[in-house]
C-alpha cells in the first residue's frame, strides 16, 4: 500500500491538523507534541481523544504542561513494560510469602514429629496412670496446636492464590489491551500481523484454504473534514460493528489502518470469503449515520471489498498485495463494491488508488 497518493495525501491532511492545533494553543512543535496531534488528528486512540475533548470543552484550551501529561500517560514508550514489570514483582513478592508460609509449615510438622518422638518414649518408660496422663496430655496439645498451624496455613494460602490469580488476570487484560485497537475495540495491525503469518503458515501446513478481505471507507476524509473527528469516530465505529457481526469464531477482524479494515478467514475458499465481505458491505450499507450532538443525519456510509485466498507459492506480502489490487480495483470501480482476484475488474498492482 506504501507510495500511493491517497496514504501520501491522509499523512500530510493529519499532519497538518497536528500543527494546526499546536499553533492554535501556541505550544511549541516539540516531537512529543506533535505526536500526540497526529495521533489525536487520526482518531486511532479513543481514550487519547476523549481526554482532549473533554479537557477542551471545559477550559478552550490546553496548557504545556497538560500536553506533556496527557503524552506521558498515552505515549510513554515504557508504560507497558513498566505495568508488566509491576505485576511480574507482585506475583514474586506473593511467591516469597508461600514459601514463607510453606517454611513455617515445615517448621511446626518438624517440631510436631520431634514432640510425637518424646511422647513415644516416655510412653515406653511410664511407670504409673499419671505419667501417661501427663504424655497424653502433652500429646493434645500438640495435635491443637497443629490444627491451628494449619487452618492459618489454609488461610493464607487460599488468601495468596486469590491474589495470584488477580494478578494473573491483570496480565491478561494487559496482554488484551496491547492487542487491541481501543477506538473500534477489534484487533489492531499488531495482533493482525502476528495471526496473519500463523494461519498462513497453519494453512500452508495443512493445504487448508485462507482467505483475506481488505475494506476501506468511502471519501472517509470528506467526512471528517465535514463533520469534524468526533464524527469520523463514529462512521469507525460504525464499520467496526457491521465487521464484527459478520465474522464468526475462528476469524480474525482488525482495524488495519487508518480507515481499512482487514478480515482473516481461515479454511475459506474464495467464494465463501467474497459473500462474507459482501454482507459486511450490505450491513455498513444498511446503517444510517446520525450526528450526535445534533441528531443531524449524515447518510449513509459505504466501503470498497477486495479479496483474495491464498496461493501455494504465496507469501504474507504477496497475498496481502494482491488482496489490496482487489481493493483498489473496487474503488476505481465506483467504490462500494467487493471486487475478488478472479474478477476482471483487478488492474495491476502499481497503479495509484483512487482516495
Amino acid at each position: 500500500m506504501s507510495g500511493r497518493a491517497d496514504d501520501f495525501d491522509r499523512t500530510i491532511s493529519f499532519a497538518k491538523v497536528a500543527l494546526d492545533q499546536i499553533e492554535a494553543l501556541r505550544i511549541s512543535a516539540a516531537p512529543r507534541h506533535y505526536e500526540l496531534w497526529y495521533h489525536y488528528a487520526t482518531g486511532y486512540n479513543a481514550p487519547l481523544n476523549a481526554a482532549i475533548n473533554d479537557r477542551l470543552s471545559q477550559a478552550g484550551k490546553l496548557s504545556t504542561e497538560e500536553v506533556d501529561r496527557l503524552h506521558a500517560q498515552f505515549f510513554a514508550p515504557s508504560r507497558l513494560g513498566e505495568q508488566i514489570e509491576s505485576i511480574g514483582g507482585k506475583v514474586a513478592g506473593k511467591i516469597d510469602q508461600i514459601m514463607a508460609v510453606l517454611d513455617a509449615a515445615m517448621g511446626s510438622t518438624s517440631r510436631a514429629t520431634e514432640t510425637l518422638a518424646d511422647a513415644s518414649d516416655q510412653l515406653g518408660h511410664a511407670e504409673d496412670a499419671n505419667a501417661i496422663h501427663r504424655v497424653i496430655g502433652d500429646l493434645l496439645r500438640t495435635v491443637k496446636e497443629m490444627e491451628g498451624s494449619n487452618r492459618e496455613l489454609e488461610q493464607r494460602l487460599g488468601a495468596s492464590k486469590g491474589e495470584i490469580a488477580k494478578l494473573q488476570q491483570n496480565l491478561e487484560e494487559l496482554r488484551s489491551e496491547s492487542l487491541t485497537d481501543p477506538l473500534t475495540t477489534l484487533a489492531n495491525r499488531k495482533c493482525f500481523d502476528d495471526a496473519l503469518g500463523r494461519l498462513v503458515e497453519q494453512a500452508a501446513a495443512h493445504g487448508q484454504a485462507l482467505s483475506l478481505i481488505l475494506t476501506d471507507i468511502d471519501h472517509f476524509k470528506r467526512f471528517n473534514d465535514t463533520y469534524g473527528h468526533l464524527t469520523g469516530d463514529q462512521v469507525l465505529r460504525l464499520v467496526a460493528l457491521s465487521v464484527k457481526q459478520n465474522v464468526k469464531g475462528q476469524d480474525v477482524a482488525a482495524r488495519y489502518g487508518g480507515e481499512e479494515f482487514a478480515v482473516i478467514l481461515p479454511e475459506t475458499p474464495l467464494r465463501a470469503a467474497t459473500t462474507v465481505a459482501d454482507y459486511i458491505r450490505r450491513a455498513v450499507m444498511g446503517k444510517e449515520l446520525m450526528k450526535r450532538s445534533t441528531r443531524e443525519v449524515l447518510g449513509r456510509v459505504t466501503i470498497s471489498c477486495g479479496v483474495a485466498t491464498l496461493r501455494p507459492a504465496d507469501t504474507i506480502h504477496s497475498l496481502i498485495e494482491r488482496t489490496d489490487a482487489c481493493l483498489y480495483a473496487a474503488k476505481r470501480s465506483g467504490r462500494n463494491m467487493v471486487v475478488c482476484e478472479t474478477d476482471p475488474e483487478v488492474v495491476p498492482l502499481d497503479t495509484k488508488r483512487i482516495a
